[in-house]
């Protein structure tokens, strides 16, 4: 089956750009702190640009993935099968609870975009709340990463051990 079956051209789009997103996110909030302090606003404005970016991939990744015939694999049986569906809804809860963490902190915090578009800072005084948001942010988008990873290496255990062909499912097809 995984010889023969392919995804959708649009979810194999998205799924790559979900992960380029994903990686530019998590590796963006990790350097922040290296960028002179003048600098950090803008590296968090692009950072919450990417993060809205993430959201509307993930919404047209959901829609493709429920609305179009060649978004699903057929199914199939088994341990392995029901793994990887537990470690995809996985996936999806973790990106969904990493936005709408990361949204609350913008707007708790009251970040500006760029200096043109200031999110009301609901509770900007509020220290524990902004503290308490930002960790459960930081701990989805580590948790996704995990995830992730966990994902790539079954990825490659099903390409290279079992030698099943099921990288080729998300890899767009040869031209012409």
């Amino acid at each position: 089956m995984s010889d023969t079956f392919r995804y959708d051209r649009r979810l194999i789009v998205l799924h790559w750009l979900t992960a380029a997103l994903i990686a530019a996110l998590w590796l963006g909030a990790q350097l922040i702190d290296l960028f002179p302090r003048e600098q950090r606003p803008s590296v968090r404005s692009v950072h919450i640009v990417f993060g809205l970016a993430l959201i509307v991939v993930l919404i047209l990744r959901v829609g493709v993935r429920l609305t179009v015939a060649g978004a699903r694999p057929p199914q199939t049986e088994g341990w392995l099968e029901r793994a990887a569906g537990f470690g995809h809804v996985l996936l999806y809860a973790l990106m969904a609870a990493a936005l709408v963490a990361g949204l609350a902190n913008a707007w708790v915090r009251g970040e500006s975009l760029f200096g043109y578009v200031s999110l009301a800072g609901l509770a900007p005084p509020d220290k524990a709340l902004r503290g308490t948001i930002g960790e459960l942010h930081e701990l989805a988008a580590n948790a996704i990463l995990f995830v992730a990873l966990g994902h790539a290496a079954m990825a490659l255990f099903h390409q290279y051990v079992m030698g099943d062909g099921l990288l080729r499912r998300m890899m767009p097809a040869p031209r012409g």
